[in-house]
């Protein structure tokens, strides 16, 4: 499988996943099955029975939970016969059983084409596949196998997870709906059906059907899971901390084991359990997470609670996307005055915030990282480190800098953000925000640029922004990267003007960052570009989430103490929110700025 580079809108910030994925390569049926392929070989060659007895001893491993030696005598059989579909099929399990997702899918595929007829392999290359993103692919195999099995109730139910992650949420329910008919006790069924109503931020109903699947097996971890995921957006964190804390040991493998611990860190950071959610959250780097990051350096990395980092050469790497990267760069200048003047602090950030990192932090060294993914896994590099004579000695992820020098909220710094824009090209556009006229000059950002799967949930339509844009007093000004052709012309016919900056708004980030402080005020949800707006201490109002873990158990935000923010009761009350932003601006407007 090639590497592929990231675009910096691919890698973005961690959101617990529903769980609604059956079916487990490794159960013990799956593994009888296997066993009675073993025993009625037809081997006409003494290295095929020798193959044959690796194979019957991967199985025992299997059945103890040793995938690594389960591997290493699938490996053994496959140096004797490397055409053996079995073999790779067995090595397939134990790669995706210990974590290894990108090889095990090679040895998925490798097995599906030498036993081209084998549905069971073709389930299991499915579901794997659905787990890594490789949703058409998985889609084509679900179906191959339900050809053979149209009653299957696992199968099923992963087609309607593919369709559900393809936002194809009506084929998704009527899959399900199909089944049910048939099965209507069946937990698995109502769990995905749970999912599919919670991706669309429709957290009540997900929340009934959570609850009738536990109803008909209370032992199912996926579904109290699930029901932890509706619990805390509906206000009750406390009470989604003790279903994760009950789901947690019935988690069926690594990769359900270590996202379930992903919502319990989130859940601590909500309660405002800190540094205890800040030291959990180091489960985001979990490598059987797809979306967990691996550094490519040679150097260690710091371990803070053992290490003295004073007078060393620390590195820092920025991770997660663009907003994640203002977020966590808070604690840079605490790390700076740890090493002291006799250290060094070098930070890594996405490319286009160099400038910005760079004039907020003159004392370190600021450079680019990239990102490609390789075998299912985000690997970022930082090249710029080579160039920097006698290397790092140590590095961190940035976020990870949290439960070193945020200990407690207290210890957030009472400032107005933090980043540095380009003074000539704030006071340039603050003269060209002048030539459009009176009134308060509002940035406009609406949703993002990555809207797959349940992240959609934290957009609203255009649309809905009308009492917004029409609010008398205000000239309307769009920061809203991608093409929003669309929607500005529904402005435009609606007799609403809205100024678009003659620059890049995807790449231009120190324009965009120089205008955000120009602007009396910056509006938006929870994006890279409201982040923005008041990381270099901009006017900026955010709309939050109902999940939202930033506010760290607070009614503010502790991140960037001067931001105001509206937040969202559930999902869907957009209206609530654009409604309260309304009557800020009429205020806004009335007092002659936004501050």
């Amino acid at each position: 499988m090639p590497a592929v580079e990231l675009s910096p809108e691919q890698v973005h910030a961690f959101a617990p996943a529903a769980q609604g994925v059956a079916g487990d390569s490794a159960s013990p049926e799956a593994i009888r099955r296997l066993s009675r392929q073993l025993a009625t070989p037809k081997l006409g060659v003494k290295a095929q029975r020798k193959a044959l007895e690796k194979l019957k001893a991967a199985l025992v491993a299997i059945r103890a939970g040793d995938f690594a030696l389960g591997a290493k005598r699938a490996l053994d059989a496959l140096k004797m016969d490397e055409t053996n579909g079995l073999a790779w099929h067995v090595l397939a399990i134990c790669r995706e059983k210990s974590g290894d997702l990108g090889q095990a899918l090679l040895a998925y595929e490798a097995a599906l084409q030498l036993l081209p007829n084998e549905t069971d392999v073709a389930h299991d290359l499915g579901r794997l596949a659905q787990q890594m993103g490789y949703l058409e692919i998985a889609e084509k195999l679900l179906l191959k196998y339900l050809a053979t099995d149209p009653g299957h109730v696992e199968a099923t139910n992963n087609l309607a997870c593919v369709q559900r992650d393809q936002k194809r949420y009506g084929d998704a329910v009527e899959t399900l709906k199909a089944l049910l008919g048939v099965e209507p006790e069946s937990p698995v069924l109502w769990n995905t059906l749970g999912t599919v109503l919670s991706d669309q931020g429709d957290m009540s109903t997900a929340l009934t059907f959570f609850e009738e699947a536990l109803r008909h097996d209370p032992a199912f971890a996926k579904a109290r899971y699930n029901r932890a995921n509706a619990r805390q957006p509906l206000g009750d964190a406390a009470g989604a901390l003790e279903d994760v804390d009950a789901a947690l040991p019935g988690a069926e493998s690594p990769y359900e084991r270590a996202m379930m611990q992903m919502a319990r860190a989130m859940l601590l950071m909500t309660l405002g359990r800190i540094p205890e959610g800040f030291e959990a959250y180091e489960v985001r780097l979990d490598p059987h997470l797809p979306e967990a990051m691996r550094v490519a350096l040679e150097a260690p990395r710091w371990d803070p609670t053992t290490e003295e980092i004073r007078g060393k050469r620390l590195l820092i790497v920025g991770e997660q996307g663009l907003a994640d990267e203002m977020v966590f760069g808070t604690c840079i200048g605490d790390a700076i005055e740890a090493v002291g003047p006799e250290g060094q602090v070098v930070v890594a950030v996405e490319p286009r915030l160099i400038g910005l990192f760079q004039r907020a932090f003159p004392a370190a060294v600021v450079g680019g990282h990239r990102s490609v993914k390789l075998e299912g896994r985000i690997t970022r590099y930082v090249p710029f480190v080579e160039e920097i004579e006698g290397g790092v000695d140590a590095w961190i992820p940035m976020a990870s800098l949290l439960a070193v020098y945020r200990p407690s909220v207290e210890a957030f710094p009472e400032r107005r953000g933090y980043l540095v824009p380009d003074a000539d090209k704030v006071a340039y556009w603050t003269a060209e925000l002048e030539k459009l006229g009176p009134g308060l000059k509002v940035g406009l950002h609406w949703k993002s640029l990555v809207l797959t799967g349940s992240r959609a949930r934290y957009f609203s339509s255009f649309e809905r922004w009308r009492p917004v844009l029409t609010t008398p007093g205000t000239v309307m000004v769009n920061l809203q990267c991608g093409d929003v052709a669309d929607d500005l012309a529904t402005a435009e016919a609606a007799g609403v003007s809205i100024w678009t900056p003659p620059i890049d708004l995807k790449d231009d980030l120190e324009d965009v960052a120089a205008l955000s402080a120009a602007l009396d005020l910056v509006i938006g949800p929870g994006i890279a570009g409201t982040n923005l707006a008041a990381a270099v201490g901009g006017t900026a109002w955010m709309i939050t989430a109902p999940d939202d873990w930033h506010f760290l158990g607070t009614e503010r935000y502790p991140f960037y103490p001067h931001l105001r923010y509206f937040r969202r009761d559930s999902f869907p009350d957009w209206e609530g929110a654009i409604t309260r932003i309304r009557a800020a601006l009429e205020e806004a407007v009335a007092a002659g700025n936004a501050r």
